[in-house]
């Protein structure tokens, strides 16, 4: 477990689903613009299938997903994770959302700085690097908002849906 202000980092269990389901269902308006996967018809089966894959991501130790839980409700509040781990060149990915009606609470660039003490501490990576879409503000603010560094605009660097998009490129480094 990971500790930031206001919120818990964890695993996800399959005891997750339900909440799972019903912040993606929330936050569909929100989220699906830039995560096409969370749609309406996100459901139970998807999302134990997505915790079935967090777990075996930690058991290979490929990819380490967290549920993010307000501390004193344990409200679901959202998820995050450190993926696409590159061993040989010391980097990953970091990627974070949350539900609608938590945004703008500062549960994003609180995960966003308790996985970087997480990657500083406990994976070999010296870097991290945030990948942000074109238009998706709110992301990209709280991105700033924990300290990472805006490197640039990278031309077509994510997929969304079927189209390719410019993307912004953020990066924290080890201190």
């Amino acid at each position: 477990m990971l500790f930031s202000t206001g919120f818990v980092l964890r695993p996800y269990v399959p005891a997750d689903a339900p909440a799972l389901v019903a912040a993606i269902l929330e936050s569909t308006p929100t989220l699906a613009p830039w995560m096409p996967w969370a749609t309406a018809q996100f459901s139970t089966g998807d999302a134990l299938a997505w915790i079935a894959s967090c777990e075996n991501g930690w058991a290979d130790a490929t990819c380490f997903e967290f549920a993010i839980v307000d501390r004193d409700s344990g409200v679901f509040v959202g998820g995050c994770g450190l993926n696409q781990i590159n061993p040989v060149h010391g980097f990953c990915n970091l990627g974070y959302w949350v539900r609608q009606s938590w945004q703008r609470k500062g549960a994003a660039s609180a995960a966003i700085r308790a996985l970087a003490s997480y990657a500083w501490t406990e994976l070999d990576v010296q870097r991290l690097e945030i990948v942000v879409a074109v238009g998706n503000d709110a992301s990209l603010n709280a991105a700033r908002k924990a300290g990472a560094f805006d490197e640039g605009i990278a031309r077509k660097r994510i997929r969304l849906g079927r189209q390719r998009v410019d993307a912004h490129m953020l990066s924290l480094v080890k201190p």
